[in-house]
């Protein structure tokens, strides 16, 4: 009611008799205007000199991984190739349902080489740990990866993944309190980084080959917190030793001839 009665006083109020100032074109309408308008934009990525410059439409980005820092660390900077111990949650950002947090991996308390038993029968567990990533050499999802850069030791951020980097068209089943992950699914993620560490040397049965610079190819991204990851402290496993061969049987030598009697 109120918006029809303001056209109706519209209508009825008297003209004024001052005459209108004549409006002026502002900088940004001109330019509007302007013929340069429609001429190419510039890239929004500052080409080399080897690169040749295109006429082009406007830059489309189908994704992009985004981050906000709820507390900068007052430690150091974490180094990629490092070891990053980290506490998360994570939650499908379609639902806000959460499928996996750091606290929820519990490891059985072992006392002389065997799990110690609980009043009930089960296994005592220890308290939950921080897990422990080697962060920048794609052992995790590729937008847990990207997004802890530059992170501080204390700091806290929030990571907003893209399906594209997370888990793609690939769809996480069910597990015991791990709500899955669908096909196509955004992610955020809660990460605080407690420590950074040196990369624990590798065993010698277990290096990559030497002209190549990391892992193996086609190596899985794991996700964090499933407990796929190697433990960095747990024993190397050593490749499966095959049966020593059997040693060949000698060859019989053929007897010696006899000499012919002349």
């Amino acid at each position: 009611m109120a918006a029809f009665a303001a056209a109706a006083s519209a209508q009825t109020a008297p003209k004024s008799s001052t005459p209108a100032t004549p409006k002026t074109s502002t900088p940004a309408a001109s330019a509007t205007k302007s013929p340069t308008a429609t001429s190419a934009p510039e890239p929004w990525i500052k080409l080399p000199p080897g690169v040749p410059h295109i006429a082009h439409s406007p830059i489309k980005i189908p994704f992009t991984l985004r981050y906000e820092d709820i507390k900068v660390g007052s430690g150091p900077e974490g180094e990629s190739g490092k070891l990053w111990h980290l506490k998360y949650t994570g939650w499908r950002a379609a639902d806000g349902i959460k499928f996996d947090s750091w606290d929820q991996h519990r490891m059985p308390s072992v006392k002389d080489g065997k799990p110690e038993m609980g009043p009930d029968g089960k296994p005592k567990m220890n308290d939950p740990e921080p897990i422990a990533i080697p962060q920048g050499l794609g052992r995790v999802i590729p937008g847990f990866d990207w997004g802890l850069d530059g992170m501080r030791v204390g700091g806290k951020r929030r990571i907003f993944i893209p399906w594209q980097l997370a888990y793609g068209t690939r769809a996480i089943p069910d597990r015991p309190d791990h709500p899955g992950i669908p096909a196509k699914a955004d992610l955020i993620f809660d990460v605080e980084l407690v420590e950074v560490t040196d990369l624990p040397q590798p065993h010698p049965m277990m290096m990559p080959p030497a002209n190549h610079p990391g892992l193996p190819p086609g190596t899985p991204p794991i996700h964090p917190g499933t407990g796929a990851a190697p433990q960095p402290n747990a024993a190397p496993t050593h490749p499966a030793e095959s049966a020593p061969a059997q040693p060949a049987a000698p060859q019989q030598q053929p007897p010696p001839t006899q000499p012919q009697q002349k």
